[in-house]
């Protein structure tokens, strides 16, 4: 962050904002809430953690208590999961429409927040309806993130007496500052990370990249204990073929690919 967002960072700190900070439990929420936990009194922090359910890597929960101090933490799902959203819409998610990251993360969090703020309000707190809303997007991991502002007053979300801001904390942090933030504090990211993936989140994601696919196939098979669902594979290929559709947008390179051509996984040949 330069020296005008810290500014105004610090201004809202010493205003008592609430900071809020989006854990997935990946290394993006972990090096960001290293980096605030430094920057603001333990009084004004809370997490706010998206249960995917299913479709999220196991301990996604466990390891976000296992990385923090104890500041209340807040768990929110969605009234449906992504395997029956892609069932009900005959359709998978796409970069063009990221209805699960609406329908599934940003949703439910927003709805966590005003709730948050609706409870310090009733207890009287001081400026209760001051909130940072904090984010681990990098401008590293693509272009569209890249030209993100890093602090952003929300008018959507700033209504019913909160002044609402979004921060992006490690915008500006490269892949290797993540780790070793997370290596200065003596921790280490979640296991699947070791094991070869890049991104963390759902085990099966439109956004991964080919190398990440095919690690998570491998790891479903060779490690189902990594899994909220040891079955999560095959009931995404279930779904392709069920909808008629592919998880994965076609490229120039190779067209449309299934996921079992994409992997080399063959899901019928999988331990039951």
């Amino acid at each position: 962050m330069n020296a005008e967002i810290l500014a105004k960072v610090q201004s809202l700190i010493d205003l008592k904002a609430l900071f809020v900070v989006n854990h997935s439990g990946g290394k993006d929420s972990q090096a960001m809430y290293l980096v605030l936990r430094d920057m603001v009194p333990r009084d004004q922090l809370v997490l706010v953690h998206a249960d995917l359910g299913a479709v999220e890597w196991a301990g996604a929960l466990a390891h976000i208590k296992e990385t923090t101090a104890g500041e209340p933490l807040h768990v929110c799902t969605s009234r449906r999961g992504l395997l029956q959203m892609i069932e009900e819409r005959g359709m998978f998610p796409s970069p063009a429409n990221r209805s699960c990251t609406s329908d599934l993360k940003r949703g439910p969090i927003e709805r966590t927040i005003r709730g948050i703020t609706r409870e310090r309000q009733a207890v009287g707190i001081e400026n209760w309806g001051l909130v940072v809303n904090c984010m681990g997007m990098r401008a590293q991991e693509s272009s569209n993130r890249k030209k993100l502002p890093v602090l952003k007053f929300s008018h959507r979300n700033s209504k019913a007496g909160r002044e609402w801001y979004d921060l992006l904390p490690i915008h500006d942090m490269l892949e290797h500052e993540v780790y070793e933030t997370i290596a200065a504090a003596g921790q280490r990211p979640h296991p699947v990370y070791a094991l070869g993936m890049k991104r963390f989140s759902c085990v099966l994601c439109i956004m991964a990249s080919e190398e990440d696919l095919k690690t998570a196939a491998r790891l479903a098979t060779e490690q189902p204990e990594l899994l909220n669902d040891p079955h999560l594979y095959r009931k995404y290929v279930g779904l392709e073929k069920s909808t008629g559709q592919v998880m994965m947008m076609p490229t120039k390179k190779h067209g449309r690919r299934t996921l079992e051509e994409i992997t080399g996984v063959i899901a019928d040949e999988m331990a039951a």
